[in-house]
């Protein structure tokens, strides 16, 4: 018999080898899904190769059980790239496949959309005398509905019990039929509506570049100041995309941004739009996985996973915002849905934007060595001015829930004019510690040895590390006494003060907690946008891309913690938020200001920022990580090692550290490790890392190859969660 090598989703380098009955023979085919036995059950696979070759007793091997698909999943593309990440991110085969499929394909639900049924009038039904249903006034009604040749959406609508259908059924008077599949595909010549707006002279320079390239791969880095118009780039590329028929692929770093992008998208394009993200339920987002897939859909707008998709004819992929770290995904298969998205780009032969107010310090790198096609655009669209940036020093000064005088103030002076304000503070709950007064007993996670933050509205203490919640005490555990209380300031608290300070201006708070429920963000922003004073609150959901035209102050609270960190990124994380959020102001015609509170003001960061921008910022930090060899000047992969009694984790890295050292010569690899991750403790487990660097890609990649292949057959991999994660954004 033929043996068919299948992945499995499950945390293993290998592939399983199974039997094809000859009953079966023909219909198992490479990229499908087959039933197989594993262990005391059958589970779902994905096969990968079919051949006669097995490293295992042919008569031993069990056989496939059914087979769910007998043609590929996958486009020969798309296949290629999931082959591809599963070498290069070093990651199971079987589990990389599996993240690329919707939950409901990877529970073995059919490929295809579900059949649609229809109620219809019999030859019966026609002509049966209404009156005759004068006892069953509910099955006449609905009677006469049909008889009326209403709609079915009509009839839906009226929300008739299924009893009500079934009865008349019975009567012989209606008939539930099957209804045909249909691809509805939308016409080129009417995608596009044109554009209200006037290009100014740098946006139709930058069209001018891209327009030509737009039937090939290229690499477009779109480097725009906050408000520049990049959305208007994007929106005429995909014009020119859509009238050759072709689909495009959008994709943004948050949830939050796709209301805002598809708003405008919708009322510039007369073709389908789809969204995929977190917040749709398994079926929606494998109905627009099979929209894309069948080319009923003109682009699909999405975060992380989107990029997955199947497209029957893709023509341009764009990443906006492509600095985020949202794009790198942080549990599992660890990826980089930009990286990968270029790698889709250039199988696909289609151009991908990548489009930011900050770009990533790689990305500049790739574009001054010519990787990247770059552009520029230096001025605000629609003549608005940039926001003009103060430092308050609060060494001294009094703060009330965060609030300096200064500060206060400045709000205040703006509110009166009846403009907006967009205060800034990247830590949500009410406080980020509550401590007991009298003995200093801090409340703290034990699964993660880190305070609880208190959150008032709910009336609980919840880990943002692992969501652990736990009810507030009564009294403290330790010494029994009831003065508890919160220390420091998050959002919840923020917004608690502006109210009492400002009863009468509207205050919106938009964190990941009052956003949680679908559709708030939209209401928030309805709010906001309708133009009065107003007062938003919020993290760094605010900075990402929304467009608020009547803000005209932005106030920064707290940031002193992002400039001493020992992540060597994060003065370049830092620099992309201050600068995303600093442009949320003075968008529309109204000159903006920026205040940033800082007990740090001489900061050379600060104020090289506030002095001389984040292009000045960029090129000093790509200078400085070239004389210590840094990314993008060197290359990274960190392994991390989680076990629940801190002895297993530290051995297993210290074996590595040991091969390693003894399998490579090389004086450029450089190894930091064993050592304790920055928070060593989470959800239960004690974590560790070693980071490998060396300067050419190829070799890294070729040694942890080899490692990962010993690796496998340590005994102490067995009680040691362990992970590759390469290169890593977040230590």
């Amino acid at each position: 018999m033929p043996i068919a090598h299948v992945a499995l989703a499950l945390p293993l380098y290998q592939l399983f080898d199974y039997q094809i009955p000859t009953a079966l023979i023909g219909q198992v085919t490479i990229g499908g899904r087959v039933t197989v036995p594993f262990g005391n059950r059958h589970s779902i696979g994905i096969v990968v190769a079919i051949d006669e070759q097995t490293e295992f007793q042919p008569a031993k091997l069990k056989t496939v059980v059914s087979v769910i698909d007998q043609t590929s999943l996958f486009s020969d593309t798309l296949w290629q790239l999931l082959i591809w990440a599963t070498d290069y991110y070093h990651y199971p085969l079987g589990e990389v496949l599996s993240h690329a499929l919707p939950a409901l394909l990877r529970q073995g639900r059919p490929a295809e959309l579900p059949e649609k049924k229809q109620w219809q009038l019999t030859e019966i039904g026609a002509t049966f005398a209404l009156k005759q249903l004068s006892r069953a006034p509910q099955q006449q009604k609905l009677l006469a509905l049909f008889q009326q040749q209403q709609p079915a959406e009509i009839i839906q609508s009226q929300d008739f019990s299924a009893n009500i259908y079934q009865q008349l059924k019975q009567k012989q008077l209606i008939v539930q039929v099957v209804l045909p599949q249909t691809i509805h595909r939308w016409q080129p010549s009417q995608a596009c509506n044109p554009s209200p707006l006037t290009l100014n002279t740098e946006q139709q320079q930058a069209l001018t570049n891209i327009l030509p390239t737009l039937n090939t791969f290229h690499i477009w880095l779109l480097d725009g100041v906050t408000g520049s118009g990049k959305t208007e780039i994007y929106l005429n590329a995909l014009a020119s995309v859509l009238s050759k028929g072709q689909q495009a692929l959008m994709l943004v770093p948050e949830i939050g941004l796709t209301p805002q992008t598809i708003a405008r998208f919708q009322s510039r394009f007369n073709a389908p739009i789809d969204i995929l993200h977190s917040g749709l339920n398994d079926t929606e987002r494998l109905q627009v996985y099979l929209r894309a897939k069948q080319g009923e859909n003109a682009i699909v707008i999405g975060t992380r996973s989107a990029l997955f998709t199947p497209f029957q004819s893709l023509g341009l992929i764009i990443i906006d915002e492509e600095h985020d770290s949202s794009y790198k995904q942080q549990e599992g298969w660890r990826y980089h849905a930009r990286d990968l998205a270029i790698v889709r780009a250039q199988r696909e032969q289609v151009p991908v934007i990548l489009g930011s107010a900050t770009p990533a310090l790689e990305s500049l790198h790739n574009a001054e060595i010519g990787k990247y096609q770059y552009v520029k655009l230096t001025q605000r669209a629609g003549g608005a001015h940039f926001a003009r940036q103060e430092i308050i020093d609060i060494k001294g000064l009094p703060l009330n829930s965060g609030l300096s005088q200064p500060l206060i103030q400045k709000i205040n002076a703006h509110l009166a004019q009846n403009k907006q304000v967009l205060l800034f503070l990247n830590r949500r709950g009410f406080a980020p510690l509550l401590v007991c007064h009298d003995c200093g007993w801090i409340a703290e996670c034990p699964r993660c040895d880190k305070p609880f933050t208190y959150h008032e509205k709910q009336h609980k203490l919840i880990c943002h590390h692992c969501d652990t919640p736990r009810n507030i005490p009564s009294q403290c555990p330790k010494c029994g006494s009831t003065h508890l209380q919160s220390v420091g300031v998050g959002t919840e608290q923020l917004e608690k003060q502006l109210r009492l300070r400002f009863p009468d201006i509207p205050v919106s708070r938009i964190d990941r907690d009052s956003t949680a429920k679908k559709g708030a963000l939209e209401g928030y922003i309805e709010q906001i946008n309708q133009g009065q004073a107003h007062i938003l609150v919020g993290t760094q959901i605010l900075a990402k891309g929304h467009h608020f035209p009547n803000v005209t102050l932005v106030g920064i609270l707290d940031v002193d913690g992002a400039l001493f960190s020992s992540d060597f990124r994060a003065t370049e994380h830092f620099a992309q938020l201050y600068t995303q959020v600093s442009g949320r102001a003075g968008r529309g015609e109204q000159a903006g200001e920026v205040l940033l509170q800082t007990y740090h003001p001489q900061h050379p960061l600060l104020n090289l920022l506030l002095e001389q921008g984040y292009p000045a910022f960029a090129q000093q930090t790509l200078h400085e990580r070239a004389a210590t060899l840094l990314p993008p000047y060197s290359y990274q992969i960190l392994i991390r090692a989680a076990d629940k009694n801190n002895q297993h984790a530290p051995a297993l890295l210290e074996r590595v550290y040991q091969w390693l050292r003894s399998e490579c010569d090389d004086p450029a690899l450089w190894l930091l490790g064993p050592v304790t991750a920055t928070q060593s403790k989470k959800a239960g487990l004690f974590r560790w890392q070693l980071l490998l660097q060396h300067p050419h890609r190829r070799f890294l990649q070729t040694i942890t190859t080899q490692l990962i292949a010993q690796m496998i057959q340590w005994p102490e991999t067995k009680n040691t969660r362990w992970t590759v994660d390469v290169d890593p954004i977040d230590f």
